[in-house]
């Protein structure tokens, strides 16, 4: 039986790429193409019973994030990022408070390998929350929760087919909006559009890909940050992007867990084509994320920062890196 696809969005929100269709869907799941995903197992399974040969050296390393806890972020107004391990950021922009893909406590299959430096008490007003994906260290329910808990009127801005899923889990009273790639959500201040991403979505046996995944924008008058969720590289999908939005001010981008490479490159960038993508927008900032915060591939924790060091001086941009050591405010010109 040959597959079905259609394309689908959301009929509320505008497009901020006209002659973008919709996302497609083939036989009742989200893909990246006009044909179904079929997730390899043989080599998840070579990749499990197959030895590291980076073992030692990962056993030896006593690599951990440094932490800088520096709360007078919540003294003044300033437009400010503050990443918070993974791909958890606080960003303040206009006066108007983000968390991207909140996850401040541990994974149920392993503990972090840098604790969060502020809890969500600390943080204070927070007014939207970015899901990226659904995956378990994006989309935390226990995180969402707590924020929920302590910002009651906080809005959820999550793609395509999460609503159902959090509604699910246990946060059906707060408020949500769903969105295709290059869509506009509706928000009093600012402007958000989710955007693409080459990934996935899983949560259990039985859902691959019934939700969407992607990027967003976040921007001012002034400021535009690009936040990439996951992404494999696809120069192409990005240069669409770049097409739509001509540059970005700061690029949140991931640069870990990309080996072993033939079951990875295909989910997660490495520092090199992180730096790909980010030339193909046109960013002026590189902020990395995604890194030593847990432990879910094989390179070493400390590899990925180096990596990205290293691929970023040879490609002389090496000043536009911006590493951000976890809880230091770093304040937007």
């Amino acid at each position: 039986m040959s597959s079905q696809f259609k394309y689908e969005y959301n009929p509320d929100l505008e497009f901020v790429n006209p002659d973008f269709k919709g996302n497609i869907v083939v036989d009742g799941r989200f893909s990246n193409a006009e044909e179904k995903r079929k997730p390899s197992v043989w080599k998840i399974l070579k990749w499990k019973f197959s030895r590291n040969p980076q073992a030692k050296e990962k056993k030896n390393s006593r690599f951990k994030l440094e932490i800088e806890r520096d709360l007078s972020f919540s003294q003044n107004n300033k437009d400010v990022i503050l990443w918070l391990g993974q791909s958890s950021f606080y960003i303040r922009l206009e006066g108007v408070v983000y968390i991207t893909d909140p996850i401040l406590s541990d994974l149920f299959i392993q503990k972090r390998k840098a604790e969060s430096p502020y809890s969500i008490q600390e943080l204070g007003n927070i007014d939207y929350v970015l899901i990226s994906h659904v995956h378990y260290d994006h989309c935390d329910i226990p995180t969402l929760k707590l924020i929920a808990k302590h910002n009651p009127h906080v809005e959820i801005l999550s793609p395509l087919g999460a609503t159902s899923l959090l509604n699910k889990k246990g946060l059906k009273n707060i408020k949500k909006q769903e969105a295709g790639w290059f869509q506009k959500y509706k928000t009093e201040k600012n402007t958000l559009c989710f955007l693409p991403a080459k990934h996935w979505s899983r949560r259990s046996l039985f859902d691959l890909n019934k939700v969407l995944w992607g990027s967003f924008s976040i921007a001012s008058e002034k400021i535009k940050i690009f936040f990439a969720g996951d992404t494999a590289e696809d120069l192409e999908l990005f240069t669409e992007v770049h097409n739509v939005f001509q540059g970005f001010d700061y690029c949140l981008m991931p640069i870990g867990a990309y080996k072993p490479s033939y079951v990875m490159q295909s989910e997660h960038v490495s520092p090199k084509e992180a730096l790909n993508v980010y030339q193909v927008l046109k960013g002026k900032c590189f902020i990395p994320m995604h890194y030593a915060t847990f432990d879910l591939s094989d390179e070493p924790l400390e590899e990925p920062i180096q990596y990205l060091k290293q691929e970023a001086k040879r490609m002389d941009i090496a000043d536009e890196l911006c590493i951000i050591p976890l809880g230091k405010p770093f304040y937007l010109e």
